[in-house]
């Protein structure tokens, strides 16, 4: 990153995210200023402590100047404690800000986008980068404003003690300023690769909370174990190196400090002799030195936290910047409903991932209230076509119509508002039965999710369970069988009442009793509506009124399950496959 860039997001930081608090920072900006007024006075109170109280023991000073270094110190104490405060409040809320973009980015972009991204690199966004960027914004305004008002007023003390003293001490800042220009590159090197390395574990983790029955089952503990180590130590080790280039100010500053103050204590030893520095002089300048030290190293890392923090928000801004395709239209009309016939026209669709279409110049048209089916081998395209009519993702060639609507010019909101989804990859929340049922429709009342799970044939095993409707069942439904969250995931639908239902293989990985019960509410939720299914056993679609045959993306034949055995060879062959 060249300082250009580093500017550019700096501005940007501001602009879009610190500005709105503006006020805060402006009271921490004038507490920074009392910080810097008390330090410059402690070291200013020790000019007449030694003259008057060591030298001409005046009584009247050796109590009132401890008062006043005590008041000094308390208003030092208290006022960094307020700055501190306003300023912790400030980095907190940006960093909020910027983790709130990320979760409703992931909640608003387009299905392939996610898709192409792995989940722990949006969680590695959210807790590594967006407390960098925190911990710019907080420590590092505060430092700036703090630590420069705090060298200012100490230089100042110190040019009023003695000029020719203050010239010779003031050399080290260039270095300073030139070591921090340095250390700041790498360290924004550093921290782009250990960003990299969180989020290589938050997926690896990601990952084996997903697999943990199978990594068992195949005995590859050991195996995952080792490439957890390797994860961890390569973000171990990428934070030592940000650790270390941080701290590799630390001995050049010291030798620095080092020279400084041997020259320091030679030129005032001759300053002393010719009489044009005091003993008290010299004591009130020391001690101004002394405490300019730590606010100029402080400043010499700022550089570096502005490249950290910098670096983060440039990996966060790939991720809330990227254009969001598929979204709401603020002035399209929304879907009207007459027959709820739906139409393909040409329509042609190619995932991001691969090179060859997922489905090519499809057409056919379903009318409404009739169940369709879509059968053929394994990506033949079937769920692509179910995918494009929710909009999860836009056809690159033709247009799909509801009712003569195209639905890419109709409001997104009403469309899917019209369309239930059942799929064998049943999504549930570690929450109660009741709230994931009535997800689908949030004022439903105890009696509306009641009926909708009589109707999916749920009720009967829910009010086994030892809390009935309010049993937690944990993560994704870990505590239900595969049967029980398939109806809950029906019951989900049969409260929504869309006119178009979309079954993905939903009773594919079921038993042959759950299979049944299944069977039985999607029939109960079909009914009268207009179907959309996809049919791993066909044995479970001969009441279609119409099955379409796809190959290699296209259909290759279509009719009832009758005309298809007699005319169709795949399907037939298809459904002699499964019957033997």
């Amino acid at each position: 990153m060249n300082l250009e860039e580093l500017k550019f997001i700096l501005r940007r930081i501001y602009r879009e995210y610190v500005k709105k608090h503006i006020k805060r920072i402006l009271i921490a900006l004038i507490l920074s200023i009392i910080v810097a007024a008390s330090t410059s006075g402690i070291a200013w109170l020790l000019d007449p402590a030694v003259k008057k109280i060591f030298i001409e023991q005046d009584k009247v000073f050796a109590w009132s100047i401890p008062v006043l270094i005590v008041i000094a110190f308390s208003s030092k104490g208290l006022s960094l404690y307020l700055a501190r405060i306003n300023i912790i409040r400030v980095g907190e809320e940006v960093a909020g800000a910027l983790k709130k973009k990320i979760a409703n980015n992931i909640l608003t972009s387009d299905i392939q986008t996610l898709e192409n991204r792995h989940s722990g690199k949006y969680i590695s966004n959210i807790m590594y980068d967006a407390h960098q960027v925190q911990n710019l914004v907080s420590t590092g305004v505060l430092n700036l404003m703090k630590d420069s008002f705090s060298v200012i007023a100490l230089v100042s003390l110190m040019f009023y003690q003695n000029w020719k003293l203050a010239l010779f001490a003031i050399l080290m800042m260039p270095l300073a300023g030139v070591l921090a220009k340095s250390l700041g590159k790498r360290i924004g090197k550093a921290t782009s690769k250990a960003g990299i390395s969180s989020g290589n574990l938050a997926s690896f983790l990601t990952e084996i909370f997903k697999g943990s029955k199978m990594i068992r089952i195949y005995q590859k503990e050991y195996e995952e174990s080792q490439k957890a180590n390797q994860v961890i130590d390569d973000l171990v080790e990428k934070n030592i190196k940000i650790g270390s280039v941080i701290i590799r100010a630390t001995p050049i500053m010291e030798a620095l400090t080092g020279f400084m103050i041997a020259g320091f204590i030679v030129f005032s030893g001759q300053l002393i002799a010719a009489g044009e520095l005091g003993v008290n002089n010299f004591f009130s300048f020391l001690a101004a030195m002394m405490l300019a030290y730590q606010p100029i190293r402080s400043l010499a890392t700022i550089n570096m936290a502005a490249y950290q923090g910098a670096t983060a928000f440039k990996r966060i801004s790939k991720i809330i910047d990227k254009e969001i395709k598929i979204k709401e239209q603020t002035n399209a009309p929304k879907l009207i409903l007459k027959n709820t016939n739906i139409k393909f026209n040409n329509v042609g669709f190619k995932y991001e991932s691969t090179d060859e279409k997922a489905i090519n110049n499809i057409n056919f048209e379903i009318k409404g209230n009739t169940m369709t089916a879509f059968v053929g081998h394994s990506g033949a395209g079937k769920s692509t076509i179910i995918n494009l009519l929710p909009r999860f993702y836009d056809p690159q060639e033709g247009h799909i119509e509801i009712d003569n609507q195209n639905i890419v010019n109709i409001s997104l909101n009403s469309l899917r508002k019209n369309l239930s989804l059942v799929s064998q990859d049943v999504i549930l929340f570690d929450d109660t039965i009741k709230n994931n049922i009535a997800y689908a429709k949030s004022d439903a009342s105890d009696d509306d999710i009641v009926n909708a799970c009589k109707f999916a044939a749920a009720d009967e095993f829910i009010k086994k369970l030892p809390n009935g409707y309010n049993t937690m069942i944990g993560e994704n439904g870990v505590r239900l069988s595969g049967g029980q969250k398939q109806r809950i995931s029906i019951a989900r639908a049969v409260l929504k009442e869309s006119p178009i239902i979309l079954l993905d293989e939903a009773t594919s990985s079921l038993d042959s009793d759950s299979e049944e019960k299944v069977q039985n509410a999607i029939n109960n939720l079909t009914k009268n509506r207009t179907t959309l299914v996809i049919a791993h056993r066909l044995s479970t679609i001969h009441n279609a009124d119409k099955i379409f045959v796809m190959r290699n993306g296209k259909v290759v034949n279509s009719g009832n399950h009758d005309f298809l055995i007699n005319n169709c060879d795949e399907y037939k062959s298809l459904y002699k496959k499964q019957i033997k």
